[in-house]
C-alpha cells in the first residue's frame, strides 16, 4: 500500500476487510438474537424474512462470527499481551479519561483498554459459540445426548455472553469515535505520525526503528 508522506501503515487491507465483515456479522447476530430472545423485539425478525428464517440463520451467523473473529485473533493476539506498562496505564485511568496524556506511559500498538476489549471479546465470543452449539435446535449432528439441564445452563451462559459482547461493542464504538483518527485507521489503513506520537508513541518508535518514516 502506497503511503502518503508523514503517515504510517496501521492495518492491512486484509485486516480491515476481516474487521468489517466480523462487525457486520456481529450486528446481524445481535439483532436476530434479541429478536428471538424477547417477544417485544420479535418484530426485528422481519429484517430476516420472518421468525423461521431468523431462527435458521442465527446459528449459522454464529459459525460465521467465530470464523471471522478467529481471523482477527490470530492477526492481533501477539500485540495484546499484557505487560507492566498496561498496569501503569490502568492505574492512571483518571488521567486517561481527562486526556492528560503527559502523565501516561508510552503506549505500544494497543493500550490497556484496547487489550481488555480484545480479551473480553475473545472469551465472551468463545462462550457464546460453545453455548450456542448446545442450544442449536436443529444442528447438523446428533444432539440427543444433550440434557435439559445442560441446555438451561447453556441458555444462561449464552444470554450473559451476549449482553457482555453488546456492552463491549458499544464501548469499543464509543472509544473509536472519541479518539479522533481511529475510525479512519480502520477504513483507510493508515494514521498520521502526529496521531501515532500522541496515542501510541512506543509503537511509533518501534516502527521508526524498522525504517518507517
Amino acid at each position: 500500500m502506497k503511503r502518503e508522506p508523514g503517515t504510517l501503515s496501521r492495518y492491512t487491507a486484509g485486516a480491515r476487510i476481516n474487521h468489517w465483515v466480523n462487525a457486520i456479522i456481529l450486528i446481524l447476530l445481535a439483532i436476530s438474537g434479541l429478536a428471538l430472545f424477547h417477544p417485544a423485539l420479535y418484530f426485528l425478525t422481519g429484517l430476516f424474512g420472518g421468525g423461521a428464517k431468523a431462527a435458521f440463520l442465527h446459528p449459522w451467523l454464529g459459525i460465521a462470527l467465530i470464523v471471522t473473529f478467529a481471523g482477527l485473533f490470530f492477526r492481533f493476539w501477539r500485540y495484546n499481551i499484557w505487560n507492566r506498562t498496561d498496569t501503569e496505564w490502568m492505574n492512571k485511568i483518571r488521567d486517561v479519561l481527562a486526556a492528560r496524556d503527559e502523565n501516561l506511559p508510552e503506549v505500544g500498538r494497543y493500550n490497556a483498554g484496547q487489550k481488555l476489549v480484545f480479551w473480553i471479546m475473545t472469551i465472551a465470543i468463545l462462550c457464546l459459540f460453545l453455548s450456542g452449539l448446545v442450544l442449536w435446535q436443529s444442528p447438523p449432528w446428533d444432539a440427543s445426548a444433550i440434557t435439559i439441564e445442560q441446555k438451561r445452563l447453556a441458555a444462561v451462559v449464552h444470554a450473559s455472553a451476549a449482553v457482555i459482547i453488546i456492552c463491549i461493542w458499544i464501548i469499543h464504538l464509543y472509544a473509536a469515535i472519541w479518539v479522533k483518527g481511529t475510525v479512519s485507521a480502520m477504513t483507510k489503513g493508515k494514521v498520521t505520525g502526529g496521531w501515532a506520537w500522541k496515542h501510541h508513541r512506543k509503537w511509533l518508535r518501534e516502527e521508526a526503528a524498522k525504517g518507517h518514516k
